[in-house]
């Protein structure tokens, strides 16, 4: 988004950084993986009017609302179960990129 460059780096800094920490830690046993989520229902969106939250989650593609924390909890759920994700980052995101 248009004034965002900050944000956006940080983000890119922690993308960045996924793949070369799980080979460092690989060693130890260490898995890391990132999550990179969308738009969710947590109580910082609860504050917002319920127009606001509704216009959000119109823009999320599909399924076109709010992600619930559950849906979070489950992937983290996944990813901790299944031994061979390391080194990735995993969007949650209902297909959205946000708009300029």
């Amino acid at each position: 988004q248009v004034g965002q460059a900050a944000y956006s780096a940080s983000k890119g800094g922690i993308v960045g950084m996924t793949l070369p920490i799980a080979r460092d830690l690989a060693p130890l046993g260490i898995r890391v993986v990132t999550i990179a989520p969308g738009l969710f229902s947590t109580p910082l969106l609860a504050g917002l009017p319920e127009k606001v939250r509704k216009f959000l989650g119109q823009q999320v593609p599909f399924p076109s609302r709010l992600g619930d924390p559950s849906e979070f909890a489950h992937l983290v759920q996944a990813l901790a179960e299944n031994p061979m994700i390391n080194g990735e980052v995993v969007r949650l995101d209902g297909a959205l990129r946000m708009q300029p």
